[in-house]
């Protein structure tokens, strides 16, 4: 049996853990990191950047068929399943590499393989190889995808997860996906864009992550006039059914080469051996912390990336790892560091997504606020690209008229998402936001139209509402 002793030991090498070394390493030499699995992070690997190859691929080909419009005529459209594939892995193996490449020049002291689990508040077993003594330990595990038991029992390998459709060689025929969040979501609508017979499964009534009741009606429109849906399907039944899947809900029933399971995650915290410390736990048996330090409880151990089960992305792991890495890199200097505001992005077509506070956290809260919207079915620029589909909404506070957040489904969200992300951080006005410029014809003309309308709905204006005559509301 190994015996090593280090100052900081960091169970996981994903986006968080990373984070972590490198912020550890401004204050100590003495760090180790720990992996039981593939290095190359969820998000190279089966995450972020294959699934947005196989979005960019379905994109090409719905701008293929859909040309028509804009007066352009192609040959009929061909979808080569298998080269679709052979891209997403190529380019998705290129990705990883940047990742293990990373990892291969840190010091071979700083690496071990191996599965980690506590044997007591400073002790961890990796394996059945080394026994490692740490006074400071940061949690980055990451997390999983959640899988029923009975459909894993009732569909046997014929029920994937996310993961695994970035090993197909090629597109299958059909595939049911189950869930309604992102991840089913920009699956579902790519895979269907690619010829895939689709259907996606929700089990409660809501599509996606907005919480601002407008907007989750809107999702269901504007998702639903292209994608086969089927919601509050909660008695949803699966069947083998020889090389493929049955999927039954009430008297529906459709056959599926493949169901895809992607009803959530949850952090990999399972066999780490937590009940062997005297750390704090919540009721789902993840560790109570502060976000604003990664500190679990008043310990020595640190908590980031998925494994804390708050913000499933990348960039909230980047960050976390960096405030939990620091601070155990320091300890027992423990400082509290300031969050960014939240930003989320999903790939679907409309984009959707959220900045800065959501409407369900302004009521939560009980927090005072206005909002005003804009669509963008008559939005000049909008219209011009026939992305002219969604609405933003704007959510600002009546007694100093701050911005306080947004929520859309709409085209160019990823980009507005920012300019809005930024304006939540410094803590702008909505007066301030509408005396910046916007050029003109672009689509940010409709979020000065949104904020013109909260303006109003905070009463500090009068605020003159000019407009393009030629370009249609919202211009």
């Amino acid at each position: 049996m190994n015996q090593l002793n280090v100052d900081v030991a960091i169970i996981g090498a994903g986006t968080a853990g990373m984070s972590a070394y490198r912020a550890a390493l401004a204050h100590t030499r003495s760090v180790l990191v720990i992996e039981g699995g593939p290095y190359g992070t969820t998000c190279a690997r089966v995450g972020c950047m294959p699934s947005k190859l196989l979005i960019a691929a379905a994109e090409a080909a719905h701008a293929a068929v859909h040309g028509s419009a804009f007066g352009v005529h192609a040959a009929p459209v061909r979808i080569d399943g298998q080269a679709v594939m052979q891209r997403v892995r190529d380019e998705r193996d290129r990705f990883v590499g940047f990742v293990t490449e990373a990892v291969d020049h840190w010091p071979a002291e700083h690496r071990l393989r191996g599965h980690a689990r506590f044997v007591d508040d400073h002790t961890l077993q990796v394996d059945g190889h080394t026994r490692v003594e740490a006074r400071r330990v940061v949690i980055a595990t990451g997390s999983h995808p959640t899988v029923p038991a009975a459909w894993r029992e009732a569909a046997g390998d014929r029920l994937i997860v996310n993961d695994d459709v970035f090993a197909w060689n090629d597109l299958p025929g059909s595939v049911a996906v189950l869930g309604g969040g992102v991840i089913a979501l920009e699956l579902a609508q790519a895979l269907h864009r690619l010829n895939v017979r689709v259907r996606l499964y929700g089990r409660s009534g809501r599509l996606g992550p907005l919480t601002d009741p407008v907007l989750q009606a809107k999702t269901l429109d504007d998702i639903g006039r292209e994608l086969p849906l089927l919601m509050n399907a909660r008695e949803l039944q699966l069947t083998r059914n020889g090389n493929g899947i049955a999927v039954r809900v009430g008297d529906d029933e459709q056959r599926f080469d493949w169901a895809l399971a992607a009803s959530g995650r949850l952090p990999n915290l399972r066999g780490v051996g937590l009940e062997r410390t005297h750390l704090p736990l919540d009721v789902q048996g993840v560790p109570v912390f502060d976000d604003r330090t990664g500190q679990i409880g008043a310990s020595h151990v640190f908590i980031a990336g998925d494994a804390n089960n708050e913000r499933e992305l990348l960039h909230e792991a980047a960050d976390e790892g960096r405030i939990a890495g620091d601070n155990a890199g320091r300890f027992p200097d423990v400082r509290v560091r300031p969050r960014r505001a939240a930003l989320a992005v999903a790939f679907t077509d409309p984009q959707i997504m959220i900045a800065g506070r959501r409407h369900a956290d302004l009521l939560r809260a009980g927090t005072a606020f206005e909002a005003g919207e804009v669509s963008f079915e008559d939005q000049g620029r909008s219209r011009v690209l026939l992305k002219n589909r969604g609405t933003l909404r704007v959510y600002g506070e009546p007694t100093t008229g701050r911005f306080l957040g947004a929520e859309m489904i709409g085209p160019a969200a990823e980009h507005l998402g920012h300019l809005l992300a930024w304006s939540v951080q410094r803590g702008d006005t909505v007066q301030q936001m509408l005396d910046s410029p916007f050029y003109h014809p672009v689509i940010e003309e409709g979020l000065r139209t949104a904020l013109r309308h909260l303006q109003r709905a905070l009463r500090m204006g009068p605020v003159p509402v000019e407009r393009c005559l030629d370009c249609g509301p919202g211009a």
